[in-house]
């Protein structure tokens, strides 16, 4: 796939050069600084150094006061107590976090976590029985519970307190329970309102650590939780939670808690070589099958367990839920492309809906994001459950899912989500209508121009720029994350050296060079579709638009460039 190359620019122009002259750094590196809105001395001491005195005061959260209060209570009372979480790796990830800490205090502490597909999202009447046969007195939500209006009310008639803990947009009205902790309130005046679910549960236990006269190292055991919650959860990895990523990175590569390194073990990743990256693409996906495949607190019991042999026979559980998920998303990915094949003329269509009563919920989102990712248009996918057709949408920039789905409220039984992902409930007689008429919406919106995805680019660079300080210091720039993306850069007219070939499954590997700069190994995931390109380009030069990444081999390292996207020279 083409991309259209966007190059950013900074707001202020002219932070740049301050940059570089007060810091006495290269160019481009305080280019790409201001790019991200650094653009003072100060700023850029924090971001560089991310240090935990940097992380703000959890008393500067809407009802903190009132939630450690009542937790300091409920935990020198020893009452029984549920931590209430979601399924995903956000939720399960928060959900050890409160039920370890209480546990270390002698607490009487459970946790429940409701049934992606049986219960669905959210507080529940069954998770509130839960908690009343358990004789529970308080439940602490974590990464939901912000529009638990009603559900708040049936927890109080059945005498059950519920402290709420949530990063989700705020509704109409906010549930009266003892506390509502949540950054997105227009009435908290919390300084970032960037966090994860986790992140907010964290806040909570440093809250109560210091409401209970205790030092702030006792949170800080967490903060290996915090920063996969955080990666997984793709929220902006800025302000607070470059902090909590960057200290939670650190405690992952030197003293994992049992299940984390269990798991580390099981896919062969050394302690000391975990990035945002692995997060994202190794530990997080294991992390998050067992609540997409129906059991969430399968990976709970990992985080919590207090044994290498616990930690090893839960982390094998997942590893085998995890293969079942990627069967089910391969074969689901088959199917849907090759109903694509069959039924969509792409020149004629502005999205894809489809529609197998067999497929799997916990994975058609996954798949609709890789059609996206394919065809670059609007995907939504479905299946049936119990009689009804239910699914999950995914969108591209320029189309607002959720705004259309509104616009056929009169098809749907249900619908819920953001500007590029949604989930839906519709009958199975208004599904020809629907396909037609989300597509009539997305044609009326999205022009050519929009079906051409764009790479942001940050700046163009010569090869003969990267050296090993220019990359030591965009190091500091990780971890990389929303708002702090790994920059994109592009080089002209660059020579590739000797002759392109394929290795693996279909990754191109090349080697270029530019103006007689050093020769650089490039490679391309999954880009086997360019070799013909550059074997046709008449002299060999091309623009490329590319990452940088340290590659390690044999004990030797160097520098490496991933390739993004291949142009031919106009004059070509």
């Amino acid at each position: 796939m083409s991309f259209r190359w966007v190059f950013s620019e900074p707001e202020r122009e002219e932070a740049a050069s301050i940059l570089q002259e007060e810091l006495g750094i290269p160019q481009k590196i305080a280019y790409l600084l201001a790019l991200r809105g650094i653009d003072t001395y100060d700023k850029a001491k924090s971001f560089f150094r991310p240090d935990l005195e940097l992380i703000h005061d959890p008393f500067l959260m809407k009802d903190m006061d009132k939630a450690t209060d009542r937790l300091a209570e409920a935990i020198r009372e020893r009452e029984k107590i549920i931590v209430y979480g979601d399924y995903d790796v956000d939720g399960t990830t928060a959900t050890s976090i409160l039920y370890t800490f209480l546990k270390d205090f002698g607490v009487d502490v459970d946790y429940y976590i409701p049934h992606r597909f049986k219960d669905g999202y959210g507080i529940n009447i069954e998770g509130i029985e839960y908690a009343a046969q358990k004789e529970a007195k308080l439940i602490v939500s974590v990464d939901c519970g912000i529009t638990a209006v009603e559900e708040t009310k049936i927890a109080r008639q059945k005498g059950i307190d519920l402290i709420i803990c949530d990063h989700h947009n705020v509704g109409d009205e906010i549930p009266d329970a003892v506390a509502v902790l949540d950054p997105k309130r227009e009435d908290c005046n919390y300084p970032f309102d960037g966090l994860s679910g986790a992140g907010v549960g964290f806040k909570l236990v440093q809250g109560t650590i210091r409401k209970l006269g205790l030092s702030d190292q006792l949170a800080f055991q967490f903060l290996d939780l915090v920063a996969i919650s955080t990666a997984s959860d793709i929220v902006p990895l800025v302000d607070e939670n470059r902090v909590l990523m960057r200290q939670g990175l650190k405690r992952i590569n030197t003293e994992p808690r049992v299940g984390v390194k269990a798991l580390l073990d099981l896919i062969q990743m050394e302690v000391g070589s975990v990035s945002t990256s692995s997060i994202v693409f190794s530990i997080g996906p294991r992390i998050n099958a067992a609540g997409r495949m129906g059991d969430a607190g399968k990976a709970v019991k990992l985080l919590i367990a207090e044994t290498p042999e616990e930690a090893k026979a839960r982390a094998h559980e997942l590893e085998s839920i995890n293969i079942k998920r990627r069967d089910k998303d391969s074969k689901t990915m088959e199917e849907a492309m090759s109903m694509v094949d069959k039924n969509y003329n792409l020149e004629k269509i502005s999205s894809m809906v489809l529609h197998h009563p067999d497929w799997h919920l916990g994975v058609i989102g996954i798949v609709a994001s890789r059609l996206v990712d394919t065809f670059y248009r609007p995907a939504i996918m479905l299946s049936t459950v119990d009689g009804k057709i239910k699914g999950s949408a995914r969108s591209i920039k320029g189309f607002n899912i959720y705004e259309a789905l509104k616009q056929c409220e009169d098809l749907l039984e249900q619908f819920g989500g953001h500007e590029y992902a949604a989930g839906l409930t519709i009958k199975e007689e208004n599904l020809i209508e629907f396909r037609k008429r989300i597509d009539e919406i997305a044609s009326g919106m999205l022009s050519e121009q929009d079906f051409e995805p764009e790479l942001r680019i940050d700046c163009e660079l010569k090869l003969e720029e990267i050296d090993m300080r220019f990359w030591k210091l965009m190091s500091q720039f990780e971890p990389f994350g929303p708002r702090n993306l790994r920059p994109n850069f592009v080089s002209r007219d660059v020579n590739v050296v000797g002759v392109p070939t394929i290795v693996g499954s279909g990754h191109l590997k090349m080697k270029v060079s530019q103006n007689g700069s050093g020769v650089f190994d490039v490679i391309g995931f999954n880009m086997h579709e360019y070799l013909p390109i550059i074997r046709n380009s008449k002299n060999k030069t091309i623009d490329i638009a590319y990452s940088l990444e340290e590659n390690y081999w044999n004990g030797r390292r160097s520098l490496q460039i991933r390739l993004r996207d291949i142009h031919l020279r106009k004059d070509e």
